[in-house]
């Protein structure tokens, strides 16, 4: 058992996490022979590879040197920040990654700041020191004074330092002497990362984490924390409210490599995966049958937003997606409970619509975009956040913001940010850039990032995450302008639009199929405004000057799934299929929206 090493990655979104994994996979030969060098591993879905960024928190393990290293790779995105606090009770020390022109940012800190709690022993990376105008002295001082901030101990204050670039394949103690490859961090970690302790007695293991198989259903991961476990033993679920259920191990698994290897018995101090039992939560404990002990158990994260979900009941409906019927979303989402933890769903106001709540817009998208590129065509409705009571006080979700933009953007960042009822915490400057700490409702992240980087020119870095519940803020200014709805359903001709360019900006480009009470564009003022954009030229033996001219039509505005989500208003829908991205409002016909109107002018 001395042998085994069990170790969590944290770091800010893109310091090269996944990066450094993959190289320590490939140190120790453990890559498939498909793979290609380069290319990500344990970012294995194509949303992970497409945006960059870690969704799931992956566990693999490398041999090195005769020991086993246990790795648990974890999101960085605040979004999925759930993942990291439960797996961070697997391991006895944490790889803190560290971006050597950056430094610290916030969603380093928060993950620190657990693991520090928990007394786990922190080995710094400063990764990246190839950059340009990097630092990496520097940022050794200043994660120095993150820890002390975070009242470290002293013992965990004496960390290892590596320098290295994981993009380049080395690590080593001194960043102005590099290396040929990465074996000094994982000597490292092999050097200062404590084995797990071996605890004998009655059987305990927390479920800190879970996988889902289509053939044997949900897999529960955990550390073994006392006593062993071994196939075919029955045992007892210890779940919370004191409820006790008996069941059985049918399979036990230990990670290897890329993979899972299947074992007879598991000791103390190993993470393993448990294959045979139904209905346990994250924070359960598997126990002894006649003795059962239960571990302090762990909350996951609260969902802060809500979006409503629907099925396609535009004129478009089922041209393009292959699972269109209620019966069909309502059994993909059911799926997606299985194995998504920070998701709930709850039946909507008809039976066709489910309130689907989430951590924030970018964890709700991700499985939208997961279910149109599996063939599912549905609509959402607008992001709104979740409103609490708390001793009879009407309270909203607040979140701590962190702005990075240049110096001579950061007037233009504040101002966007107080707009949306944010309130400042702390400026500070580096390398010439601002980092820019604020409190703001949930409710005024959304469509922010878009309105920063239009702003600043697509250069801030943003980022936010959950603080806690405090009284309603008020009303925050949303979008100011009306939209250009279809006024009859046809193709878009370039002569039409030509003739409306005048009156705003457009979403399509012409040749577009287009039905009634779609929205195709954005009114220069702010009321809707119904156009026609599918009346053709009429066609006369007449000539005048200037009729007969080129049309010239400025290029259309295409949303990403997140940014159309993040414009739309409450009347408004996103209609979702597997080949487009539609808006539309509700009512699809003016009379009807008139009626509406008149009717909530009255009341």
């Amino acid at each position: 058992m001395l042998k085994i090493r069990n170790i969590a990655i944290i770091a800010h979104v893109d310091h090269g996490k996944t990066t450094i994994v993959d190289k320590m996979l490939h140190a120790a030969k453990l890559f498939a022979e498909h793979q290609t060098v380069g290319e990500l591993i344990l970012d294995n879905n194509d949303l992970e590879r497409e945006r960059g960024i870690t969704i799931l928190a992956k566990n693999v393990s490398v041999t090195w040197r005769g020991f086993k290293i246990n790795i648990i790779d974890t999101p960085g995105h605040s979004d999925f920040g759930g993942e990291v606090e439960r797996v961070l009770n697997m391991c006895d020390g944490v790889l803190l990654i560290v971006d050597a022109f950056e430094g610290p940012m916030p969603q380093t800190r928060f993950v620190l700041q657990k693991a520090l709690e928990l007394g786990l022993k922190p080995i710094v990376v400063i990764n990246k020191v190839d950059k340009l105008n990097c630092d990496p002295d520097k940022t050794h001082e200043e994660v120095f004074d993150l820890m002390c901030a975070l009242d470290a101990t002293e013992e965990q204050l004496d960390f290892p330092v590596v320098y290295g670039s994981a993009k380049q394949n080395w690590m080593a103690a001194d960043w102005k002497q590099p290396a040929q490859d990465i074996a000094y961090l994982l000597d490292t970690i092999i050097e200062h990362i404590p084995a797990p302790e071996v605890i004998e007695g009655i059987p305990q293991l927390l479920i800190t984490s879970m996988e889902y198989s289509k053939y044997v259903g949900r897999i529960a991961v955990g550390r073994v924390h006392r006593g062993e476990f071994k196939v075919g033993q029955q045992v007892t679920l210890c779940k919370r409210n004191d409820v006790f259920v008996k069941t059985k191990i049918k399979e036990l698994y230990v990670f290897e490599g890329l993979g899972k290897a299947k074992i007879e018995s598991v000791k103390s101090g190993e993470i393993c995966a448990m294959v045979g039992f139904e209905g346990f939560d994250i924070g359960d404990t598997v126990s002894d049958i006649d003795n059962p002990e239960a571990l302090p158990t762990i909350e996951v994260d609260e969902p802060t937003m809500s979006m409503l979900f629907t099925i396609n009941n535009s004129p478009f409906f089922g041209k393009e997606g292959k699972y269109v019927t209620s019966r069909h979303v309502k059994e993909r989402l059911e799926r997606e409970l299985e194995k998504n933890l920070a998701l709930r769903v709850e039946p909507g106001d008809s039976a066709d619509s489910w309130k689907v709540f989430g951590r924030g817009v970018l964890h709700l998208s991700v499985l939208i975009e997961t279910m149109r590129r599996e063939g599912y065509e549905l609509q959402v409705g607008q992001p709104q956040v979740i409103i609490k009571e708390v001793d009879g006080e009407r309270c909203e979700p607040i979140e701590t913001l962190t702005i990075d933009v240049p110096e001579e953007m950061s007037g233009k960042a504040i101002d966007i940010a107080l707009t949306k009822k944010a309130e400042m915490i702390s400026m500070e400057g580096r390398n010439g850039r601002m980092q820019l700490a604020f409190t703001i409702p949930s409710r005024g992240t959304i469509g922010l990032r878009s309105s920063l980087l239009t702003a600043t020119q697509g250069e801030a870095i943003m980022s936010h995450r959950f603080l806690e519940y405090q009284p309603w803020k008020g009303t925050i200014e949303t979008r100011t302008n009306g939209s250009l709805i279809v006024q009859e359903t046809g193709t878009s001709i370039a002569f039409a639009m030509d003739k409306l360019q005048a009156r705003g900006v457009f979403f399509i480009p012409p040749g577009d199929d287009v039905y009634q009470g779609q929205i195709i564009g954005e009114n220069s003022k702010d009321n809707d405004l119904s156009v026609n954009v599918t009346k053709k030229k009429q066609l006369t033996n007449m000539r005048a000057s200037g009729s007969d001219d080129k049309v010239k039509l400025a290029p259309p505005v295409l949303f990403s799934l997140e940014e159309a989500l993040e414009y739309i208003e409450e009347d408004e829908y996103v209609e979702v299929t597997p080949k487009s991205i539609r808006l539309r409002k509700i009512l699809l016909t003016s009379h009807e929206r008139k009626k509406l109107a008149k009717q909530q002018n009255a009341e």
